[in-house]
């Protein structure tokens, strides 16, 4: 019986009390990033930047477009003048 009553001491596990964390119901870390006026606000800013850049990029463009119609006109100018003095030298007598 003796043997008994050391084998079963041995089994009983003590037990120490181990905190456990509580957590919450309702919200949890990082609400504020779940919110709706977060959300809105978020967007807004989103929605402003991207505005902002595709009015740069717009600009850009226009820019560009400016550029390339001022090359053409010189282009132009270039052929018409290239033109004038061919038709010079074709209209002058070939004995002179």
């Amino acid at each position: 019986m003796l043997a008994l009553r050391t084998v079963a001491a041995r089994r009983v596990v003590s037990r120490v009390p181990v905190a456990a964390r509580a957590y919450t119901v309702g919200r949890s870390e990082g609400s504020v990033a779940e919110s709706r006026g977060f959300n809105k606000k978020e967007k807004a800013h989103e929605d402003q930047y991207v505005h902002k850049h595709e009015a740069e990029q717009l600009a850009k463009l226009r820019a560009q477009i400016d550029s390339k119609n001022a090359e053409l006109e010189n282009l132009k100018a270039q052929e018409a003048e290239l033109e004038k003095n061919a038709a010079k030298k074709h209209s002058l007598p070939l004995g002179i």
